[in-house]
């Protein structure tokens, strides 16, 4: 890899990519209740369902039965729509309607900041929107935008979350960078796991990356062992090497490149400014602690080459797996729901207009 190129697009958190520009992400609003994404998230659906289990119990009858509402796993929830308990199907259907007029509620106010004007569709990303409550929640809240009159597509995001994670770090990457390479490695770090993985990007074949595939990928529980931060980032430098090795017996070739997507507001050196709250130990937003620098120190070279660590929001690059799929619109965002409310918007650079 040319060094004066490499160099040229070692931005982190950069506003500017090859094809898309990004307007704003990670936007933080507030009103007196507090932040206004926590209305929209995982936890305020099942804050939603536990509320009418309550008036539910007051009469003395909860169709659930006794299992804790924080405890139920989405497939649960998901059979309750389907099966011959109507009572109970009714009951979830009530949440999904609180939830999706507080989504709604929440997308209206991030469509009046100046970064979200003008947007024309939303991908919705995380794992709520893998169940099926998700995705009619995500429908109904188009239909609830639509009757005050705000014309809006809202659509989840077509790869699982887990893969989007790090399909999207491709579009972090100029084109020259990943010719002549099979795929890159990329990294996905959340509250709860760690996930890192080969990305095939099939560039020869579709420009767009439109084709772009996960090969193998590893995932690590972390909230299970609560470590310090050292410990986690041994842990992904371990996967980084394991996979390394993985591919190099496979026979392809690794761009030496790693896309990592990371919570929080990213700087241009690649530190932390905040959001990082939530991330494996603590001081992850220390001024003294660079993630791209530790782990290039950790991997200094991919088969023979340098190795350039791009770090980016992990919302931002989520939605980055849409790309090739948002260019009949100009301006689009992501929203991804799961234990926080993640946000993006982006201007393509070159779209091709309806």
């Amino acid at each position: 890899m040319n060094e004066h190129k490499s160099h040229q697009f070692l931005i982190h958190g950069a506003a500017e990519l090859p094809s898309v520009s990004i307007d704003g992400y990670n936007i933080g609003l507030r009103d007196k209740e507090g932040f206004i994404g926590d209305r929209a998230n995982t936890g305020a659906f099942l804050d939603k369902l536990e509320e009418l289990r309550r008036l539910f119990r007051k009469q003395g009858d909860d169709p659930l039965g006794e299992a804790a509402t924080d405890e139920l796993k989405r497939k649960q929830i998901d059979n309750l729509l389907t099966g011959d308990d109507l009572r109970a199907a009714a009951l979830v259907h009530g949440a999904i309607e609180e939830f999706a007029q507080s989504l709604a509620a929440v997308i209206q106010r991030y469509l009046r900041t100046d970064a979200w004007k003008s947007t024309e569709r939303i991908a919705i990303g995380g794992g709520f929107k893998e169940s099926r409550v998700g995705k009619l929640a995500i429908a109904r809240a188009e239909t609830l935008l639509k009757a005050e009159k705000i014309t809006i597509q809202l659509r989840p995001i077509r790869h699982h979350p887990n893969e989007a994670g790090l399909i999207g770090s491709l579009h972090l990457m100029p084109a020259w960078s990943l010719a002549g390479h099979d795929g890159i490695l990329a990294v996905d770090i959340g509250g709860k796991n760690i996930r890192a993985g080969v990305v095939i990007s099939h560039i020869g074949d579709d420009a767009d990356l439109a084709k772009a595939e996960i090969w193998k990928s590893e995932l690590w529980h972390h909230v299970d062992d609560e470590p310090a931060r050292g410990a986690a980032i041994d842990r992904m430098v371990e996967m980084l090497k394991d996979l390394i090795t993985r591919a190099r017996k496979g026979k392809l070739a690794l761009a030496p490149v790693i896309g990592v997507g990371c919570p929080g507001v990213i700087k241009p050196d690649g530190s932390i400014a905040w959001g990082g709250q939530n991330l494996p130990g603590s001081n992850w937003e220390s001024p003294k602690f660079n993630l791209p620098a530790v782990l290039t120190k950790a991997i200094p070279d991919i088969a023979g080459e340098p190795t350039y660590v791009i770090l980016h929001n992990d919302a931002v690059v989520q939605g980055l797996s849409e790309v090739p799929f948002m260019q009949d619109v100009k301006r689009w965002g992501v929203l991804t729901i799961g234990t926080g409310l993640g946000n993006a918007r982006y201007t393509n650079k070159a779209a091709k207009q309806k």
